[in-house]
């Protein structure tokens, strides 16, 4: 079993130069020894730095290529040490903190970093939920007026789902949805759980084709219960209530809607991690791995290289200041104490 480092002194140790780093990286990438992407043949040179050279094809293969470390020009050992930073601090980092910590030149730098972390935390392929799962949505932006029940214009409407694990909670995955509709829910439901699998949820409609779709659906109504919402789906609303708390006291509350989908997937990771043993939880060795998975920043993150302007279009269309925290955004704190709608 590999040994996660559990002080900065134990990853300097093993990573303390570029060279070190690298062949980490090859191991890696290459764990059975190189292989040409091309030709497919296991002979190669080295050439300068991370390049290698295929002695069938003469392609050239990077041992950084397609993944976050891709392009960059600072060293590894930072890098190693930013992940490392990252994934041992048990509420998360702030952009600020990450500059302090590393002695970055700006502020955009550790920012850019951050998000690129935060991308490599999702693993491609990783196991669905199973057995029996919460599922419900909260919002995220205060109050509004004019609007009625999962209408909304200006918040963030976020589904989560929640393995039950005994009287606890197993596994999580979240994400944003345009809008409560089974065009939303459903999809999100068929990518987060196994078919077969028990989905509880509320008696909201969105959530009717469940059945249809291969699952179990148990329903428990809200309106008339003497217990409490909280009471009735207790894990997903424990969830939904820590994710807020996470976002107000780590990051202030300062996450733009456009950049959302990244934190909601750094809480699912640590989360998803906070039984594993000290040397594991939340390890940058889990974290360097997926990062040879994750292509550059692309798509969806493309323009996240550099902070968003003075004003960015967030959720619904709504111009907000991008590091005005959510908690000013109509509403106040109080609508972010615990699980809602």
């Amino acid at each position: 079993m590999e040994d996660y480092p559990r002080t900065l002194a134990e990853l300097e140790a093993p990573f303390r130069s570029e060279e070190a780093c690298r062949e980490y990286l090859f191991r890696l990438r290459w764990p059975e020894g190189f292989r040409c992407p091309r030709c497919g043949e296991g002979k190669a040179w080295p050439l300068r730095s991370a390049l290698w050279q295929c002695a069938g094809c003469g392609r050239q293969v990077s041992v950084t290529a397609g993944t976050i470390f891709q392009d960059t020009r600072t060293p590894l050992t930072v890098w190693f040490r930013a992940m490392w930073w990252v994934t041992s601090q048990k509420n998360g980092v702030s952009a600020l903190g990450l500059q302090r910590v590393l002695g970055l030149g700006s502020y955009q730098t550790a920012w850019a970093w951050l998000h690129k972390l935060r991308r490599a935390m999702v693993r491609p392929g990783r196991d669905r939920l199973s057995g029996r799962v919460e599922v419900d949505e909260t919002y995220l932006g205060g109050l509004e007026e004019g609007v009625r029940g999962r209408q909304t214009e200006r918040k963030a409407l976020i589904v989560v789902a929640a393995q039950e694990d005994g009287r606890g909670i197993g596994r999580i995955r979240m994400r944003r949805v345009p809008d409560a509709s089974a065009q939303s829910l459903v999809p999100f439901v068929e990518e987060a759980v196994e078919p077969d699998s028990v989905v509880h949820t509320d008696g909201w409609l969105g959530y009717e084709p469940l059945e249809s779709k291969g699952y179990r659906h148990e329903v428990t109504f809200l309106r008339g219960q003497k217990k409490s919402p909280s009471e009735l789906l207790p894990r997903v609303h424990r969830v939904i209530s820590l994710l807020k708390r996470w976002l107000l006291g780590t990051h202030q509350g300062a996450v733009s809607f456009e950049h959302l989908d990244y934190y909601l997937d750094e809480f699912t990771f640590r989360f998803n991690r906070r039984t594993s043993r000290s040397g594991e939880n939340c390890s940058s060795g889990s974290l360097s791995r997926q990062s040879q998975w994750n292509q550059p920043l692309t798509g969806r993150s493309s323009g996240l290289l550099r902070p968003a302007g003075p004003e960015t279009t967030t959720y619904g269309g709504y111009l907000s200041q991008v590091d005005t925290p959510i908690s000013r955004i109509r509403g106040g704190a109080k609508d972010f104490g615990g699980p809602g709608r």
